[in-house]
């Protein structure tokens, strides 16, 4: 039995469809099952709620082999210390209880190497917590995703421009969640592996965002400019568009730290090289969004 996290969410929807054909009974965890599309609905075993229940991850996890967990983004948490741990108990207690062998959870590029590194340095005590129980565990760490572009498609729309705090000529590496969730489902699919390891997943290339901006423009085929903010204006951003202050700090924090080289300290290999360009994400799913 493969059990599922955030089934409707960036990753885990696709991880979902990518192994739905495959030989595993599968059982999701889901706040509202009638996001589910009816197909998904009518080929999974469906626990209705919140995974930082302890009820509810005690009854998925019951009878599971591997689980893949994602913990979920609040931008309303007061804490993210709090968050984490609010979301990841539930998961360790459940793990001891239920004989988990294998957990696959989403983590970050840079881990051992961060401090104060906001919503990364929390994600990353979600690895030590899981890891501390003794289950064999593969930390997937990519670097930021290319959806995350998809909040900023009013500025890019209406006036040709998008921001953060983050030099415009800093080279970082960029994924797409579905080659995320192509090495979730690998993994999901393979009983084999034991033992805890860490899964860099680079993108296929490093790109500034000033180079992404003309890599848009090229796509959207008008100009396109990265415009660099400071921590405290992009602070004031988010938490005007509903962010707590915690959540706002943490994302600075996060930003501060990518800029400062995070990702820099787990070297590409030929295995963490995933295979969609931002050009064909571009194509694939920014332009439809900025067209619609």
């Amino acid at each position: 039995m493969i059990v599922i996290t955030t089934p409707t969410g960036q990753i885990g929807r696709e991880v979902l469809q990518n192994i739905l054909d495959g030989p595993e009974p599968i059982r999701v965890i889901a706040r509202d099952p009638s996001r589910l599309s009816p197909q998904v609905r009518e080929r999974v075993e469906i626990v209705q709620g919140s995974a930082d229940d302890a009820g509810v991850v005690d009854k998925a996890l019951t009878g599971a082999d591997t689980v893949f967990w994602v913990l979920p983004p609040n931008p309303r948490a007061e804490s993210l210390p709090a968050h984490v741990l609010d979301f990841v108990r539930p998961l360790c207690d459940a793990i001891g209880r239920q004989g988990v062998k294998r957990v696959i959870g989403v983590s970050s590029l840079g881990r051992g190497t961060a401090r104060k590194a906001g919503q990364i340095s929390a994600i990353f005590a979600m690895d030590h917590l899981v890891e501390s129980m003794g289950v064999s565990y593969r930390s997937l760490c990519p670097p930021g995703f290319m959806e995350n572009m998809l909040r900023q498609v009013a500025p890019i729309r209406d006036r040709g421009v998008f921001s953060l705090a983050i030099s415009g000529d800093r080279r970082v590496p960029i994924c797409a969640t579905r080659d995320i969730a192509a090495v979730a489902a690998d993994l999901l699919l393979d009983g084999s592996w034991t033992g805890q390891e860490s899964v860099p997943i680079h993108g296929p290339e490093d790109l500034s965002h000033d180079d992404m901006a003309q890599i848009m423009s090229e796509v959207l085929r008008r100009p396109i400019r990265y415009q660099q903010v400071t921590g405290e204006e992009y602070k004031a951003t988010l938490i005007r568009h509903g962010a707590t202050e915690a959540c706002a700090q943490g994302i600075v924090d996060m930003s501060a730290a990518v800029d400062q080289g995070l990702y820099d300290t787990d070297p590409r290999t030929r295995r963490s090289t995933s295979p969609t360009t931002f050009r064909q994400w571009c194509e694939d799913t920014l332009k439809p969004a900025v067209l619609a």
